[in-house]
C-alpha cells in the first residue's frame, strides 16, 4: 500500500473528529460570551485560515495530528492574584469576553463539551448506518465446538444458540467475537439456549496471534466454536430513526465502556500493550478500512472518535478532563489552585503524555518493521 492511499484517509478522519471536538469548545464558549481569538485545525505553521467578523482565526497548520480553540485572554495556569492582575489589562467590555472570569459551570461545558461532541458524533455516523446500510441480527449458532478446546471442556455442544456473553445480549452472529475479544476478565461468561432451556457457562478462553481481515497481526481470544446463522441466512434491517438512535446510543457505550476496562486492566497489568497504537497505527488502518468503501470508512471514524473523548477525559492536565480535575479543586476550595501547584500538575501531565506517545510510537514503529 502507498503512504498516499493511507495518509489522505488519514487526514480526512483526524480533521473530521478534531473539528467536531474543537467546535464543541467553540460552541459553548460563544454561547456564554467567551472571546475565541483562534480556531486551529493542526498545529505549527499555518497553511492558509480567514478571520471571521468576530475575530476568530480560523486556520489549517502544517501537523494535522490535533487542533486546538484559543480564548481571549486565555492563560493555562493562572492564580488567585494573577487573575487579579490579567483583568486590570482589559476594559469593562473586554472583560465581559475573558475565559478566567466565567462561573465554574460555564468554564466547565465549555470545557466538555469537546469530548461530548465526539460522543455525539460516532451516535450520529452509527445512526447513518443503521438508517441507510443496516444493522445486522442475525442470531449466532454453534455448528462445531473443536475437540479438547475451552468450549469442548466446558460442556458447550453443536446447534446451541448464544443467548448472551458477559451479560450482553447477542443480537447479531457478529457480537460473538466481538463480545469475546472486548473481554478483560480471564473467563467469559457464556450463555446458550439448548432445547428451549438457557443454560450457563464459564469458559477460559485460549489467545492467538493471527492476521486479521486486514492482515494485520493480532492477539485473538478464541473458545473453539464455530459459528453459522441459525436459520442459515443473515438478517440485516434498515431502521428507523428511533431505534437507530437507541441503537447508535447502546454502540457508543459499550465501546466506551469496553475501552476503560481494557485501560484499567493495563494498570493494573493484565491488559495487551501491543494493541496500543498511535498515528502511524491509525494512519495504516484508516487507509486499509477507507478501501472496503464508505460504511466502513465512517465506521472508523466513529470509533476514533468515541477514543478521542474518552481519552481528553482522564484528568490529566493538558487534557479536557485535566482542567475539569481543576475546577472541581476550584469548587471545593472556594478559589483556584495555587499557581505552583498547577504548574506541579501540568509537569506530571507532560510527562506522562510524552511517556503515552513515546510507547505507542515504539508499537507503531515495531508494527511496520522497524524493530
Amino acid at each position: 500500500m502507498g503512504a498516499i492511499t493511507f495518509i489522505l484517509p488519514f487526514i480526512v478522519l483526524i480533521t473530521v473528529v478534531v473539528f467536531i471536538h474543537e467546535y464543541g469548545h467553540y460552541y459553548f464558549a460563544k454561547k456564554y460570551g467567551v472571546g475565541v481569538t483562534d480556531f486551529s485545525i493542526g498545529f505549527g505553521k499555518e497553511i492558509f485560515g480567514f478571520n471571521d467578523k468576530s475575530g476568530t482565526r480560523w486556520k489549517f497548520c502544517m501537523i494535522p495530528l490535533g487542533g486546538y480553540v484559543k480564548f481571549f485572554g486565555d492563560r493555562n495556569v493562572f492564580s488567585q492574584a494573577e487573575q487579579e492582575e490579567l483583568l486590570k489589562e482589559y476594559n469593562k467590555e473586554d472583560q465581559k469576553k475573558l475565559f478566567v472570569v466565567k462561573p465554574i459551570y460555564q468554564r466547565s461545558l465549555i470545557v466538555a463539551a469537546g469530548p461530548f461532541a465526539n460522543f455525539l458524533l460516532a451516535i450520529l455516523i452509527f445512526t447513518f448506518i443503521y438508517m441507510f446500510a443496516g444493522k445486522d441480527f442475525t442470531p449466532a449458532k454453534i455448528d462445531e465446538v473443536q475437540k479438547d478446546s475451552p468450549a469442548f471442556v466446558a460442556g458447550l455442544k453443536k446447534d446451541d444458540v448464544i443467548h448472551s456473553i458477559n451479560n450482553n445480549k447477542v443480537k447479531s452472529i457478529m457480537d460473538v467475537s466481538t463480545y469475546i475479544n472486548a473481554s478483560t476478565s480471564e473467563e467469559i461468561n457464556l450463555r446458550v439456549i439448548r432445547n428451549d432451556n438457557e443454560l450457563e457457562f464459564f469458559i477460559k478462553p485460549e489467545t492467538i496471534t493471527e492476521k486479521d481481515s486486514l492482515d494485520n497481526e493480532i492477539k485473538k481470544k478464541v473458545l473453539g466454536i464455530k459459528i453459522v446463522p441459525l436459520y442459515n441466512e443473515f438478517n440485516n434491517e434498515k431502521l428507523g430513526p428511533a431505534k437507530a438512535i437507541y441503537y447508535a446510543v447502546k454502540e457508543t457505550w459499550f465501546v466506551t465502556t469496553s475501552s476503560l476496562d481494557y485501560i484499567f486492566s493495563l494498570f493494573v497489568g493484565k491488559g495487551d500493550t501491543s494493541q496500543l497504537g498511535g498515528p502511524i497505527k491509525i494512519a495504516k488502518i484508516t487507509g486499509q478500512v477507507a478501501q472496503y468503501g464508505l460504511i466502513a470508512f465512517l465506521s472508523i471514524t466513529a470509533y476514533i472518535s468515541i477514543s478521542l473523548g474518552l481519552i481528553n477525559l482522564f484528568p490529566i492536565p493538558m487534557l479536557d478532563g485535566g482542567h475539569l480535575m481543576f475546577y472541581a479543586f476550584e469548587k471545593v476550595l472556594g478559589r483556584p489552585l495555587t499557581q505552583k501547584t498547577q504548574e506541579g500538575f501540568f509537569r506530571i501531565g507532560l510527562f506522562l503524555l510524552f511517556s503515552l506517545m513515546f510507547f505507542t510510537t515504539f508499537n507503531d514503529l515495531k508494527d511496520i518493521g522497524l524493530f
